[in-house]
């Protein structure tokens, strides 16, 4: 009989092991398929071969090009013969009339040197470029034909784009672009031309040891004023909105915080005995907290109007629902015994949660506002530019504009030495108040440690 029942348990747990082995096979089979074939769906419902077929990899090298350099327009009207330049063809980048850079001669026939023999004349009715190893291109806007175009024998190659209206070639020195009633030629240069200084300042073209002779000699204000009040690259406007931005986010933060707080003693249960206030104050906590701070911004834009205000009211709003959750968890984990402490002290309730809860849930709500206060600065760049504030604004216009992509790349740069000077601010702040303090405490604490008095 015994040996009966040996022999059943033995086989119990042969098949309970063969159930364990297969289970396990299908686990390390069945996941890896489940995620392949996941995988293949996203493939085709996202379209990724269209997406590869649609991606346009020059116009991506043109916008990161664009990023750290800048182009020189130099343009003639067709139906009045004036030559213009200008940089980046802005109004505030133009050059004087009659003025034009150092490799455009101006004349009845304006001669535009683009360097390594390309050469592009503007004639009195032809315009030609001259292009090593291919030829010339000669065009003829006409108000009534469009644009008559005469090319080299042959193929025309990729780079050259001609219509009945229009006739544009793309090379490594430069660009042409002929139309009815305009012709013009894109060349570009490395670098953030009138950075520091627009044309129309006499500090412009200025090495930096002859602007520091300048500033010492008494012209240090002026220097900086040109500076500062740069129409084209505008730091001063820039400046104003890094600081909105910072700003939104501060008080955002801060206020979030000052809500939540008395919120989160409803929430808990050691404070609060009535389960349907607890109840109730949860859920406006998971509801703030589970719209987006994007649409709260698109809501209350619509009701008081764009501007920094909607967008820290914004903050204030989801990070209140988020804030009241963490203190409140915080405050259910206190440590009951220092709070009868402060009571037996004859201490009042106000008196009980100054001294007996706020100093232990402090370190836990100040490196959480701080933390929050860093990632909100990143947030208020995307809310101020849906609200019409800060850098988010200048940086959407910048985009949408589709012209000044270096102008997008200062930006950007920016916002990251922002990000970074609020990482570190926290960082420096958390260390002081939280870890300083923490120090402190165990100095004093510590019965080992020996005084000396000094003779």
């Amino acid at each position: 009989m015994s040996t009966f029942a040996t022999e059943l348990s033995i086989g119990e747990l042969k098949a309970e092991a063969d159930r364990l082995f297969s289970r396990k096979r299908l686990t390390n089979f069945g996941l890896p398929a489940l995620v392949l074939v996941y995988l293949i769906y996203v493939y085709f419902a996202f379209d990724v071969p269209g997406l590869a077929g649609r991606a346009n990899l020059e116009n991506g090298k043109t916008l990161v090009s664009d990023s750290y350099s800048y182009k020189t327009h130099i343009e003639r009207d067709n139906r009045t013969g004036e030559i213009a330049a200008a940089i980046e063809g802005e109004r505030k980048g133009a050059y004087p009339d009659g003025e034009a850079p150092d490799w455009v001669a101006l004349g009845e026939t304006t001669v535009i040197d683009l360097e390594d023999g390309h050469v592009v004349r503007f004639g009195p009715e032809t315009v030609e470029y001259d292009i090593p190893g291919y030829g010339t291109i000669r065009a003829t806007p006409t108000r009534a034909a469009g644009v008559q175009a005469e090319m080299p024998d042959g193929v025309v190659p990729e780079w050259i784009n001609v219509s009945k209206n229009r006739l544009t070639v793309t090379t490594d020195a430069g660009r042409l672009t002929v139309t009815r009633n305009r012709s013009e030629v894109f060349r570009y240069f490395t670098g953030w031309e009138l950075f520091w200084f627009t044309l129309d300042s006499p500090y412009y073209g200025q090495s930096f040891p002859e602007l520091a002779w300048r500033a010492a000699s008494g012209e240090a204000g002026a220097i900086f004023n040109d500076f500062w009040t740069n129409k084209m690259w505008r730091h001063q406007d820039v400046a104003w909105a890094i600081f909105e931005t910072i700003l939104m986010a501060f008080l955002g933060t801060l206020g979030a915080a000052m809500v939540a707080l008395p919120l989160a003693f409803l929430a808990t249960r050691n404070f609060n005995p009535m389960k349907s206030i607890r109840f109730a104050t949860r859920r406006v906590f998971d509801f703030v907290r589970g719209v987006d701070a994007l649409i709260w911004t698109v809501v209350l834009a619509r009701a008081f109007g764009p501007g920094p205000l909607t967008g820290a009211f914004a903050i204030l709003v989801t990070d209140t629902g988020t804030f009241g959750k963490i203190f409140s968890e915080a405050l259910e984990n206190v440590d009951q015994k220092q709070i009868e402490g402060v009571q037996s002290t004859g201490a009042n309730a106000t008196q009980r949660y100054r001294f007996g809860v706020i100093p232990q849930v402090t370190p836990v709500l100040l490196s959480q506002l701080l933390y929050f206060l860093e990632s909100n600065t990143r947030s208020a760049t995307v809310i101020g530019a849906i609200t019409g504030g800060g850098i988010g604004l200048l940086l959407t216009q910048a985009i949408i504009t589709q012209k000044d992509w270096e102008e997008v790349a200062y930006y950007i740069i920016l916002i990251i030495l922002m990000v970074m000077l609020m990482d570190w601010f926290s960082g420096w702040l958390r260390k002081r108040l939280i870890q300083g303090g923490t120090r402190k405490k165990r100095r004093s604490r510590d019965p080992n440690r020996k005084r000396f008095l000094l003779p």
